[in-house]
């Protein structure tokens, strides 16, 4: 008689890409329970646009580019990184709340759960972006950019939210609770206004003004805003960004590859 014993199924092999998939849809479904953090989102946005527009706006002479055409990039910088909160804590509560035991005992790749909080932050973090380049417009945003130099201006952007989102899920990596996540954040909350995001940095007493040309905000914000200038800088001759777009990618490319993989790091070390 011949054996037809059937052979135990194997296993599935862990796909990064099936599984990433997954897991963003995962973390996509929480974001959308908590409308709060969606509002959060959009509306804090809004707000700090409008303020600093409508509010400060004719408080400061920027000679021919008006003053909410000039601080859009700080704006971007400083509602993305609170944004960008949601994800340390998103992380920190996955690290806390034993789901983690479930994930260690599956046939997926462990990374797809890092890259799933990360996908659904930088959605979190285009809408926020999406909101406060539309209220601009509204109240008077007057970029100059080509269709090229936009290109640009998106790339940059999207490093930008990348690289926040990545020091977030470092943050919450390391968090013990989700208040220490979100007051980790603190730096991102900060460096906007020591930077070029909101004044130009010769306004700044000398030590300060050497702190913020050589922090990595400000070169990044200083390439975004020349590109929607189309190449031109406020109080200054010659064509723009030069310099500053090497030094921003440098910045951006580096410190983003740093964070994942300090992230992947610290998440396999906790899993095993």
């Amino acid at each position: 008689m011949t054996n037809t014993a059937t052979k135990p199924n194997k296993a599935p092999k862990p796909n990064i890409i099936h599984d990433s998939a997954i897991m963003f849809r995962r973390c996509m479904k929480i974001a959308l329970r908590s409308p709060e953090a969606t509002a959060q989102a959009i509306i804090i946005p809004i707000f700090l646009m409008a303020m600093f527009g409508l509010v400060f706006g004719g408080m400061v002479d920027m000679g021919s580019v008006n003053y909410v055409t000039f601080v859009v990039p700080g704006i971007i910088f400083q509602a993305v990184s609170q944004s960008s909160a949601f994800a340390a804590i998103n992380v920190c509560t996955d690290m806390t709340k034993g789901i983690m035991d479930r994930y260690r005992s599956m046939p997926i790749s462990h990374t797809s759960v890092l890259v799933g909080h990360i996908l659904t932050s930088i959605v979190r973090n285009t809408v926020t972006t999406l909101a406060i380049i539309g209220t601009a417009f509204v109240i008077g945003f007057s970029p100059r950019a080509s269709f090229l130099q936009w290109l640009a201006v998106v790339g940059l952007l999207l490093l930008t939210v990348t690289l926040m989102t990545c020091f977030a899920v470092l943050c919450g990596l390391r968090a013990r609770s989700a208040e220490d996540a979100s007051g980790s954040m603190f730096p991102l909350f900060i460096l906007p206004f020591v930077s070029s995001g909101f004044s130009p940095t010769d306004t700044f007493p000398a030590w300060l003004r050497w702190f913020a040309d050589h922090q990595p905000m400000t070169p990044i914000i200083n390439a975004i805003r020349d590109l929607m200038l189309g190449g031109y800088r406020p109080g200054s001759t010659g064509t723009y960004p030069g310099a500053d777009l090497w030094i921003a990618l440098s910045w951006l490319v580096g410190l983003t590859v740093l964070c994942f993989g300090l992230s992947v790091r610290i998440f396999k070390r906790k899993l095993v």
